[in-house]
């Protein structure tokens, strides 16, 4: 029972548990403070991709 008692008393290394859900809530709000401009960058990143690789088949023979 004295070992249960330490084991919950026990906060080594709760503060990197800590940090880390924080990073991933901070990283959560980023991604959906950003998802839509991200979103359309992307979109429009793989489309001129897209295009470019069409056209050079095309040209290609």
């Amino acid at each position: 029972m004295y070992a249960i008692k330490r084991f919950l008393a026990d906060e080594q290394g709760a503060t990197a548990i800590e940090y880390g859900i924080l990073a991933a809530l901070i990283a959560t709000a980023l991604g959906a403070i950003f998802y839509p401009a991200l979103k359309t960058m992307y979109t429009e990143l793989f489309d001129k991709m897209s295009n470019n690789v069409k056209a050079a088949a095309a040209n290609s023979g």
